[in-house]
């Protein structure tokens, strides 16, 4: 039985959309959309989405049940400029912060929301803060960017991959004009993570962050936004996976499909 008092969180949402809510939840999820037309206007739009990353992908589909829900189609979205050179201090004092102390769920629901957020979800929540904070520390840097660099890419693999404790292929994004710069052990909700930075002929840089997920619980593709920074980020069984860049979402979208593809290899 659950507890009709319980507020309706995001993460019920989300649970909603991802089919992790049980009947009884469910069914108080329902009706508390039914009163909530603005929300139910967004669990749509999110449900479209997931049918859409299912049309995108059918043909590369199997008929295993607990397949993680593919990238979505990215809509059309404006250029935005690269800011990573200029000055963003309080950014950088904030991002050590939270980066540091292993990072938590930030706070990304609308005021109706509320509740204590359920752990596969909150493992979700956290990615996109803690990879904005790995960017914003890491990217920038000129002379140590990395620990380990790309000409010693089969050593970066194994060791991050051991770290991680699971087989680690570092994907070649050659083809969208990224070069590997190389990667660095950072912590991911207090635990060993990797960190994998790239970057084009301009020298704009993206990151990719891996951590554990201790759930072993699967999310769709989502998106986050924050001050230029964009990120895409989901989970997959034991992996959590975060893309971040100041570059247009939809090309971030592109890297982040390349690299669903190439981490399933």
């Amino acid at each position: 039985m659950t507890d009709k008092n319980i507020p309706v969180s995001e993460d019920d949402l989300h649970a909603y959309v991802d089919g992790f809510l049980d009947p009884d939840r469910r069914l108080e999820v329902e009706v508390w959309l039914g009163k909530n037309p603005d929300a139910a206007a967004m669990v749509a739009d999110w449900q479209r989405q997931n049918e859409d990353i299912r049309g995108l992908f059918a043909g590369r589909a199997e008929a295993r049940a607990e397949d993680a829900t593919l990238v979505s189609r990215a809509g059309n979205r404006t250029d935005i400029r690269s800011a990573r050179n200029q000055a963003r201090p309080w950014q950088a004092a904030a991002a050590v912060m939270l980066f540091v102390g292993g990072a938590i769920a930030g706070q990304l629901a609308p005021p109706y929301f509320t509740g204590a957020p359920q752990p596969a979800l909150q493992a979700a929540a956290a990615l996109p803060d803690q990879s904005r904070s790995a960017f914003l520390i890491y990217a920038s840097d000129i002379r140590h960017p990395v620990e380990v660099g790309a000409d010693e890419q089969q050593h970066l693999a194994a060791w991050l991959g051991k770290r991680l404790d699971t087989p680690l292929r570092i994907p070649d994004l050659s083809a969208l004009g990224l070069k590997l710069v190389g990667g660095r052990l950072v912590p991911v909700s207090g635990k060993a993570g990797a960190l994998l930075m790239y970057e084009d002929d301009a020298g704009e840089r993206i990151t990719v962050l891996l951590g554990r997920n201790e759930e072993n619980r699967e999310t769709s593709f989502r998106y986050a936004s924050d001050a230029g920074l964009e990120t895409f980020y989901w989970i997959d069984g034991p992996i959590g996976y975060a893309v971040t860049g100041e570059i247009s979402r939809e090309r971030l979208q592109q890297v982040a499909d390349e690299c669903y593809r190439q981490f399933e290899t």
